[in-house]
């Protein structure tokens, strides 16, 4: 088991790991913490460390059949999901959909270089009780 005061590490499969970083690093906040370009990268933004498997990564190995990739992505908390759609816009990137809202609320969906899902979430404001 992980001790609660490492990384929570999650992994990507990737086309082009010099891209996928690119994307990290520029628009989302990641830093480096290991560039292995082609093969693997690992960046990472406050207790998520994100493993970006190349095709020549030992990570990229085929899943057991009938494993089918869900709508799975990582969940990135913003305090102003209107200014980073108009930020990430502003630097080319496109979203699936339009921003929706629920009861914990406001989220959008964007892709990675290689389709993995991102999700921006703003949560709800909480009214102050009396």
């Amino acid at each position: 088991m992980t001790a609660s005061d490492q990384y929570a590490g999650v992994r990507y499969l990737v086309d082009d790991v010099a891209a996928a970083v690119r994307f990290y690093t520029t628009h989302l906040g990641f830093t480096v913490r290991m560039d292995a370009a082609p093969a693997f990268a690992d960046v990472v933004r406050g207790p998520l460390r994100l493993l970006l498997s190349g095709p020549a990564s030992s990570g990229a190995r085929a899943t057991p059949a009938g494993t089918s990739a869900g709508r799975n992505r990582i969940h990135l908390i913003v305090d102003d999901l209107d200014a980073e759609i108009d930020r990430l816009r502003g630097a080319g990137l496109s979203f699936l959909g339009d921003a929706i809202s629920g009861p914990g609320g406001r989220q959008i969906l964007l892709t990675d270089p290689a389709g993995n899902l991102v999700e921006l979430f703003q949560p709800a404001r909480v009214p102050a009780t009396a």
